[in-house]
């Protein structure tokens, strides 16, 4: 049986994320800071009473940042014993991978480099196969 992608476009490039690692795609109105927070933390939002920890997809890639106002597209993931928003440009939809990820043959940019598994292939298009929780853990991980 073929994998499961969602594919998004962040920081202006189609990615897929493997769906199972995904809770949902959600719209959020409305994003409350966090002073002290980690420079990809955008802050905080509550879903069904449930409040989530919102991560800024571009400041994760150290690409810029995301806006903070109006309604904001993410994807729900849990991680770690918690769950995080993750915002992206958009979402497109859910397909199969046609085969297995092939590893990455080149550098492809210092964010990217640090959260891409893999390339796959999907709807006739190559895509970089990106790990939702090493978005959430951000750019201090590649300190570390």
């Amino acid at each position: 049986m073929a994998d499961l992608l969602l594919i998004v476009r962040l920081a202006g490039r189609r990615a897929a994320l493997p769906a199972a690692e995904v809770e949902g795609v959600v719209e959020l109105d409305g994003i409350s800071p966090t002073p002290r927070a980690a420079v990809h933390v955008a802050g905080l939002s509550a879903l069904r009473s449930r409040v989530l920890t919102v991560i800024d997809g571009l400041a994760a890639l150290e690409l810029g940042s995301s806006p903070s106002e109006g309604l904001l597209q993410a994807i729900v993931v849990p991680s770690g014993g918690h769950t995080y928003a993750l915002l992206v440009d958009s979402v497109e939809d859910v397909v199969e991978s046609v085969r297995a990820p092939a590893p990455i043959q080149a550098p492809i940019g210092a964010g990217w480099d640090r959260v891409a598994i893999g390339l796959v292939e999907a709807e006739a298009d190559l895509l970089l196969l990106v790990d939702p929780h090493l978005l959430i853990v951000g750019p201090a991980a590649q300190a570390a």
